[in-house]
Formats: structure tokens, C-alpha cells, sequence
């Protein structure tokens, strides 16, 4: 039986995950910063469900978490780093203290997370890590530089992770979801405090008050559970997956763009080698 650790649970694709996991059969150590969120999940898989309080900044709690787990259940499987949120605001409107939760929750957090239960999964010589990106890293819309620059720090750094675990029989996956019908552009999403006309035409119009996206989504976050669970049990699992028709076009979109900028500068790039 398979035991996976899933953060962000309260909501979204974290509850959505867990609730498809418990549902085929396997543990899960669901967390939350407020556990509560999480009775009734609890209620309903009693012996396959663990909730542990999370805070992924916590270093204390990130090891009790990893703990409890390999206590109650024997080991962790799969690690899912999914607890999350959105950040708006032009780069220069960032507010420092903002900017630094931000790379503490969604690249430090999920970096002790891995730290933490690596060991485990090296001794076993089996193991996958799932980490939960998101389309914004390669589409890097205005307004969202922040949020993308910590999805593509995770994304990456997955990317590594990936090879360096290759031989030792574990995975990693990185995972780019579009939009869905979750929390994430309703309670979930922050913004700068600080605001500048200049921007208005651009970072601007993705400001929470003028963001109209919550609950039209097109993403349906039991399906995204269900198709990471179908990629982790194939022979071969990808190197990253993405979700949704509208994540799928932007990121085709978006290499297309890519694609045809180096063709017409690589000339010019090519010609900076040394000359014999």
C-alpha cells in the first residue's frame, strides 16, 4: 500500500488529491496549517488518513510531520508539495516581506520537505516527489513575476532533483497546472500593498479586485488528482505534466514564441564563440 504526503490539503487540488488517494486505497498523512479543514476527511478513511498540522515555513513541523508519518504508516511513498498561494503585483510594487514569504513557502518549504524525506526513500531505493509548479512559470504573465519566479525556481530545481534521483530508483515530477476551480484566484490570492499608475495597463489589470477568473476556471481539480495518479503509475512517469487545455495551448503557444525568437537571434548567439 502506497503512503503518500500531501501538503496543502484545507482545499483546492491538495483536498482534491487526497480525497482521490484515500478513495483507490492507499495512506495519506494530509496536512494543513489548520487541521480542522480536514475532519471530515479524516472521519471517512479513519485508518488510512493522518492529519498533521503544516505550516511548510516550520522547519519543526515539517520534521514532526515526516515523523508521524513514518511512524503511523511505516514510510512515505510520495511526497506531494502543493500548499501554495498566488501573489500579484508589478516587480517594482513588491513588498520585500511578501516577496520573501513567498520563496519561503513555495521553494524553501518544498527544499526541507524533499531534505526530509529523502533518506527514507533512498534506503528503500524507491520514492516519487511531486512538485506542484504551475503555468505561470513559463507563460510569466505581468503582474505575476514574483509568483512565477518561485514556480520556476521549484520547477527547475525539480528538473535536477529528477536526474540526480534517477539511479537511485526514485522519481520526481513537476507538475504545471492552468486554471482551476479551486481557491487559488478567490481567498488563496495576495497582492502588494504598494500600487503604481504606470502599471495600471499592465500588472494592473490582473489586480485582485479586477480579477474576474475565480469560479469560472475551466480545470476540474478531482480530474487533475486523477491524471497525477495515472502519470505516477506509468513505467515511464514524465518529466512534467500539464493540466488543462488552457495550460496545454499557453505553453505551446509560449515555446512556438520561444522557438522562433532563437531561430532569428542565433546568428548572433552562436557568433560569440572563441574564433580558431
Amino acid at each position: 500500500m502506497t503512503t503518500w504526503l500531501i501538503t496543502g490539503c484545507s482545499t483546492g487540488l491538495g483536498y482534491a488529491l487526497a480525497e482521490a488517494v484515500l478513495a483507490r486505497g492507499d495512506n495519506a498523512v494530509v496536512t494543513a496549517r489548520d487541521v480542522s479543514k480536514l475532519d471530515a476527511l479524516v472521519a471517512q478513511h479513519p485508518d488510512q488518513a493522518l492529519a498533521v498540522e503544516l505550516d511548510v515555513t516550520n522547519p519543526g513541523q515539517i520534521t514532526a510531520a515526516v515523523a508521524a508519518g513514518t511512524e503511523r504508516f511505516g514510510g512515505i511513498d510520495v511526497l506531494v508539495n502543493n500548499a501554495g498561494y498566488g501573489y500579484r503585483a508589478a516587480v517594482e510594487e513588491g513588498d520585500d516581506e511578501h516577496i520573501r514569504e513567498l520563496f519561503e513557502t513555495h521553494v524553501f518549504g518544498p527544499v526541507n520537505l524533499i531534505k526530509a524525506v529523502l533518506p527514507q526513500m533512498r534506503e528503500r531505493r524507491s520514492g516519487a516527489i511531486v512538485n506542484i509548479s504551475s503555468i505561470g512559470a513559463r507563460v510569466m504573465p505581468p503582474g505575476s513575476g514574483y509568483y512565477a519566479a518561485v514556480k520556476a525556481a521549484l520547477e527547475t530545481m525539480t528538473g535536477s532533483l529528477r536526474k540526480e534521483l534517477a539511479p537511485l530508483g526514485i522519481t520526481a515530477l513537476a507538475v504545471e497546472p492552468g486554471g482551476f476551480r479551486t481557491d487559488f484566484a478567490g481567498r488563496s490570492l495576495t497582492q502588494s500593498t504598494t500600487v503604481i499608475d504606470d502599471y495600471a495597463d499592465t500588472a494592473g489589470q490582473r489586480r485582485k479586485e479586477k480579477d474576474t477568473a475565480h469560479g469560472t476556471q475551466v480545470g476540474d481539480p478531482a480530474k487533475a488528482a486523477t491524471a497525477i495518479i495515472e502519470v505516477l503509475a506509468a513505467d515511464e512517469v514524465p518529466e512534467l505534466l500539464v493540466l488543462g487545455t488552457d495550460a496545454n495551448a499557453s505553453f505551446r503557444e509560449t515555446l512556438e514564441a520561444q522557438l522562433a525568437s532563437l531561430a532569428e537571434w542565433s546568428a548572433v548567439g552562436e557568433g560569440t564563440d572563441i574564433s580558431e
